[in-house]
């Protein structure tokens, strides 16, 4: 296993596991086999594990195997604050103390405000008191190092890092993403102001691997055969065609920004094949043919997209809030990855925020389509946005997040 700094310059695993997506069966996690796949992962030098109060018994089951193992003080905890659930300062106290108890530990290494949304959201927080609380647990020890998770774009991103001293930051970031949500803009906003950047979504929930197009499937294939030196050396010696996961997680690796790479592992073979990755990837690794390989393999994921937007930003700011970016990304990935991908990525990108930024915004006032290096007819774009994405689940949804913040 390999390890990058924190800010304090604390050694993190560049593999993290991300916790949310262990086996359930009949509703219940499969303790069993999650403890075999964690023990796994920390045999082979994960020490960063991550969770949160809303995946369904994942805190619980986390505290359960790590107590059970007599690893707790050997590795690091990060879970999040619901801050959408938070209604008074009295509250932030029994949120904390409840995830305590289900991790089984006095202390949360990194804590995270989860899917902070926009600078408005987090000053709700501040005036619930939300400063002098973490102040308070951090200088008593039960707060360690405190951070956000974030999905949006690079513009509202820049503002929160900017809003507070944060000691780190997690953003949806994969080949897929370079230049929507965060992007490559934020990662290096980030990394510039001393903030370690966990990265979440980097097979974007299993699509990379089990979604992809024949036509990227061959890209890989065929570079492999006809590039020897990017083949990977196997476990257990020899060489094999590297699979795509492989392909996604070097990507990141090869990034000195990149401080660790959450993944969602369920199963023993899937955890030894990450390990080895991980174990065997250098910044600066990839050449500029690998690059330009992944990027023939972007091209063809993105065959089937409805806009040819690049997530350059160059449209942005809009009058009227929309992000323009972000819906167009959506509203692609409704085409390459399915309905449920994309509202998911369209409701985290629009609806979850204090003011709505999505595509019904737009007054058609142009002043995006005179910036835009595509030419993009963005008016009419939108319009098929907000005719696919912007139904009556969606609209459900949103009238829900409104009554939740009006509390």
């Amino acid at each position: 296993m390999q390890y990058r700094k924190d800010k304090y310059g604390n050694d993190i695993s560049v593999l993290g596991y991300g916790c949310m997506r262990f086996t359930q069966t009949a509703g219940r996690i499969d303790m069993k086999k999650a403890e075999e796949e964690v023990m796994t992962a920390f045999q082979g030098g994960v020490n960063y594990f991550d969770t949160a109060y809303i995946y369904g018994g994942s805190e619980a089951a986390l505290g359960e195997i790590l107590e059970r193992n007599g690893i707790r003080d050997r590795v690091y905890i990060a879970t999040k604050l619901p801050h959408y659930l938070i209604r008074n300062g009295e509250s932030l106290d029994r949120y904390f103390q409840e995830q305590c108890r289900r991790l089984r530990t006095d202390h949360i290494d990194y804590y995270l405000m989860h899917m902070l949304t926009d600078v408005q959201t987090w000053e709700r927080l501040k005036d619930l008191g939300i400063l002098e609380w973490l102040r308070e647990k951090q200088e008593s020890g039960a707060i360690c190092q405190v951070g956000f998770s974030y999905h949006g774009n690079a513009d509202m991103f820049c503002q929160l890092v900017d809003a507070y001293d944060w000691d780190f930051c997690q953003i949806q970031y994969n080949y897929m993403d370079e230049n929507s949500q965060a992007g490559q803009r934020g990662l290096r906003y980030a990394h510039q102001k001393g903030m370690p950047v966990i990265i979440m979504e980097p097979l974007r929930g299993g699509k990379l691997v089990t979604r992809l197009p024949d036509a990227a499937r061959k890209i890989f294939s065929d570079y492999s055969m006809s590039h020897p030196a990017a083949r990977e050396s196997g476990r257990e010696g020899g060489s094999m065609e590297r699979t795509p996961a492989q392909w996604a997680l070097k990507w990141l690796w090869n990034q000195p920004e990149v401080t660790c790479v959450l993944s969602g592992m369920n199963s023993v073979e899937m955890v030894k094949e990450n390990l080895h990755t991980a174990a065997n990837t250098r910044v600066g690794e990839l050449t500029e043919a690998d690059q330009a390989m992944l990027q023939q393999v972007v091209k063809a994921i993105n065959a089937r997209m409805k806009v040819g937007c690049t997530g350059c930003g160059y449209c942005m700011p809009c009058p009227r809030g929309v992000d323009i970016p972000g819906s167009f990304a959506a509203y692609n990935r409704r085409y390459s990855e399915g309905w449920v991908a994309a509202m998911k990525d369209y409701f985290m990108c629009t609806a979850i925020r204090k003011d709505s930024s999505g595509a019904s915004n737009c007054v058609e006032c142009g002043k995006c389509e005179r910036h835009c290096p595509q030419h993009i007819s963005i008016r009419q774009e939108l319009k098929g946005v907000k005719k696919s994405l912007e139904n009556p689940v969606y609209r459900m949804a949103r009238w829900i997040v409104k009554k939740m913040k009006a509390y």
